[in-house]
């Protein structure tokens, strides 16, 4: 349950309550001694989630106690704070009486005095008196996470893009050595890399392949002369790593997985998933207006912290 409290002068304050039940039904319904146990309180089903029923109704501060009527029958959430009373088993939930009010506890009390209302406000950790934050409640999450899922299956890849800005890209006959100072010198940590041989992007060159190839050097040597090196090229090292990973999953040849990207018209939910779901920290937004993907056109990288800079999230 969510509270707000309201308070002006001459009038007590009340709570506003977000009462909820997450166990579905047909009809369902609150009452308790907020009321005087006196009216059913009608709950409506929050929208897209339809096994999740609430209602916001006003209550003064203090202990209230509370039960549901779902479908005809008494219920109480196992979920929430619960205890026996002259209603049979009640759900109880406790607020202070005076606003802003705060609980305080001697240290020189017995643990045994904290009692339930202050369980969830304060906590003891080795003698000293914590804040704890308060748990979410299962249905609290359900409708958090469905209305961050609405929010980004209505927003789109194309709102990531800035107003303003360049995107780098990477050859991929470009010496690995020069494909370094670039990343440096332009200040990102990774670049697309375009083939123009296959006339499209094939990869993504980071900070982590250069971690990789200094431990490659490091852990066999290096066969190769320091002109070598600086004319190996970022798809020989590509096709090196695509062997070594070929290796590890226990593949004959050189395995390398494709490109994860995105289109600028796909939602902002496609675009999260597919950076958690592959393990990666961007993905490339790239647009073509042919069918078959020919003629690539570069228009950003997106990444987590772009998503979350989206309204309502920034």
């Amino acid at each position: 349950m969510d509270s707000v409290q309201e308070a002006s002068k001459g009038v007590a304050s009340t709570l506003l309550m977000r009462f909820m039940w997450p166990h579905g039904g047909r009809s369902v319904f609150v009452i308790g001694s907020f009321n005087r146990w006196s009216q059913l309180v009608p709950m409506s089903p929050v929208e897209g989630c339809p096994k999740i029923f609430q209602v916001i109704y006003p209550i003064t501060p203090g202990y209230h106690q509370y039960k549901f009527l779902v479908d005809g029958e008494w219920c109480f959430d196992e979920k929430q704070h619960y205890s026996p009373s002259e209603y049979g088993i009640v759900n109880a939930v406790h607020f202070p009486v005076e606003p802003n009010h705060n609980p305080t506890i001697n240290p020189e009390m017995p643990l045994e005095f904290k009692n339930k209302a202050f369980r969830h406000l304060v906590g003891v950790s080795d003698g000293t008196l914590t804040r704890v934050v308060p748990s979410m409640s299962e249905s609290d999450l359900q409708v958090s996470r469905h209305h961050i899922s609405v929010f980004l299956c209505a927003h789109t890849a194309y709102e990531l893009l800035p107003k303003s800005g360049k995107v780098v890209a990477l050859d991929v006959d470009t010496p690995v050595k020069q494909a370094f100072h670039i990343l440096y010198e332009q200040g990102i940590p990774m670049a697309p890399l375009w083939d123009l041989g296959k006339g499209q992007f094939v990869g993504v060159l980071s900070a982590l392949d250069f971690i990789l190839i200094l431990r490659e050097l490091g852990n066999h040597g290096s066969n190769l002369t320091e002109e070598e090196l600086d004319t190996h090229t970022i798809s020989a090292w590509k096709e090196g790593k695509a062997y070594l990973n070929g290796q590890i999953d226990g593949l004959r040849g050189p395995y390398s997985r494709p490109l994860i990207h995105v289109g600028p018209y796909d939602n902002l939910k496609e675009v999260v998933s597919r950076i958690l779901q592959n393990g990666v920290a961007t993905v490339p937004i790239i647009y073509s207006s042919s069918e078959d993907g020919s003629f690539p056109q570069l228009l950003h990288l997106a990444t987590l912290s772009g998503v979350l800079k989206c309204k309502p999230f920034g």
